[in-house]
């Protein structure tokens, strides 16, 4: 029964990863650095944010009490990212990173502000009065290649951090 179980919930996870699958405006990446289009992908430019235009950013990892190999790498992963190339904006606030149990109560406020209704990975960005929350589904796309994963969603951040 147990594996039967561990069957259908794999089976559902895929089935939700084929309808919400990868956009076909995802990023390109050069040597771990966003392109903003194909030509400067083919060119190698460098796009890297050279200023900050935002006043904050929230990168979110909401999970449930009980979590599978995949939605633990997931929010793993971004803490690495995070750690790795925006240690300067996390120690100054810019950029904010936890790990949120959509299954206690305490977080019921931040959960639905987010909308966030499952394991999943959340950019919330403030600029003047203005609020943007993304769930960003690529990622789980990339969690078989651990490098990917965090050049790419390290792309993602630099643009939120420049306004984009």
């Amino acid at each position: 029964m147990k594996i039967k179980n561990s069957i259908i919930i794999i089976t559902f996870i895929l089935i939700i990863g084929l309808f919400t699958g990868c956009s076909s405006n995802a990023e390109e990446t050069v040597s771990g650095n966003a392109c903003l289009d194909s030509e400067t992908c083919e060119l190698g430019i460098d796009n890297a944010p050279t200023e900050i235009n935002i006043e904050k950013l929230e990168v979110f990892h909401f999970h449930a009490t009980n979590q599978c190999y995949s939605c633990i790498t997931i929010g793993n992963y971004a803490e690495e990212t995070i750690n790795t190339y925006f240690k300067e904006e996390l120690e100054n606030g810019i950029i904010v990173f936890n790990h949120i149990n959509i299954d206690i109560f305490e977080n019921k406020n931040l959960v639905t502000k987010y909308g966030a209704t499952g394991s999943s990975l959340w950019i919330g960005t403030y600029k003047g009065n203005e609020f943007n929350a993304e769930e960003n589904t690529n990622v789980w796309y990339k969690i078989n290649d651990k490098q990917s994963y965090m050049d790419y969603l390290k792309g993602i951040i630099e643009e939120k951090l420049t306004g984009n």
